[in-house]
């Protein structure tokens, strides 16, 4: 058997090489991502400053005017007598109080599979899990023929109730005082004398705020754009939430839809500007909770 020793000068090339070729994965993962996900986001941005023939005609990526910015506000916002208002008032309204329910539900149901004992505990926790799993489109049969069972079916209780219903949240919650929370720390407040509830609400909630901004956060996302139940549940326009709204809007597109959409101010900048106004609370809030959201994700990840 023979033996071969590299020189360094044979070391030196075979780093240079598994470092080339580490630069030439990133290069072409950045190139993907560039492709597929930023240009599509720069076209957006930049449609509603040009005009319909523009946006077919020019260079995709170049800047129209400001005029035409305001024009397609006006006429964004001039549709069916101002009833984009009225859709982002609704997604307000519907992803609000269905967060305020999340909350109130997913977090103590998270601490009670976690920290406390129950006949029926493990199924009940299997159940959330099976749950969490499944597609949403598979839950809005049942969901509508329950809704309709109570004759819920056009109210707002209609999407508030069923965007309450969240497992995910219910899961996060779970993990994070089944491994975070300090077991010596409860038994000392129950020797000093503290219930239950003072246990969950004064030591507990308090030391759970990270995971709790992680749920809200992901809840109001998920509330805010679903479309699909709102699309069957809600029979009016007026009560629409914006993603509903949206398709509305691209119906009512004459690229799209010559006929129903001839006589309209609605055309392609106008709709990209809708989707930009229908992102923009998202975004906001997600600049705004970055902290928050890192906190949670790291929360769970050691275990004391």
């Amino acid at each position: 058997m023979t033996l071969r020793i590299l020189s360094p000068a044979g070391e030196n090339r075979g780093i240079r090489a598994s470092k080339a070729s580490s630069v030439l994965v990133v290069g072409l993962l950045l190139a993907l991502l560039l492709l597929f996900f930023v240009l599509p986001v720069v076209w957006l941005l930049l449609a509603p400053s040009k005009t319909a023939g523009e946006v077919v005609r020019d260079n995709p990526f170049s800047f129209g005017s400001l005029d035409q910015i305001g024009a397609a506000w006006d006429h964004l916002f001039a549709f069916q007598d101002g009833v984009m208002v009225t859709w982002l008032r609704n997604s307000a309204i519907y992803s609000g109080s269905s967060l305020i329910l999340t909350l109130f539900v997913s977090v103590p149901a998270g601490y009670a599979l976690a920290l406390t004992s129950f006949k029926g505990r493990k199924a009940l926790l299997m159940i959330t899990l099976v749950t969490m799993i499944m597609p949403q489109a598979t839950l809005v049969l049942p969901i509508f023929l329950e809704l309709n069972r109570f004759h819920l079916i056009g109210t707002i209780w209609s999407v508030v109730l069923p965007f309450s219903f969240y497992p995910f949240g219910v899961y996060l919650v779970y993990i994070y005082f089944g491994s975070s929370l300090p077991r010596d720390l409860l038994s000392a407040a129950r020797i000093d004398g503290c219930t239950e509830w003072q246990l969950f609400s004064r030591i507990a909630l308090p030391l759970a705020k990270p995971v709790v901004g992680l749920v809200a956060f992901f809840s109001f996302v998920g509330n805010w754009n679903n479309f699909f139940l709102p699309y069957l549940v809600l029979p009016n326009s007026e009560q629409f939430p914006v993603q509903v709204g949206l398709n509305q809007l691209l119906t009512s597109t004459p690229s799209f839809n010559p006929v129903a959409g001839a006589g309209l101010n609605i055309t392609i900048p106008e709709l990209a500007l809708a989707i930009i106004v229908a992102v923009l609370p998202v975004l906001v809030l997600f600049l705004f909770s970055q902290r928050t959201l890192v906190s949670g994700m790291l929360a769970g990840a050691t275990k004391e």
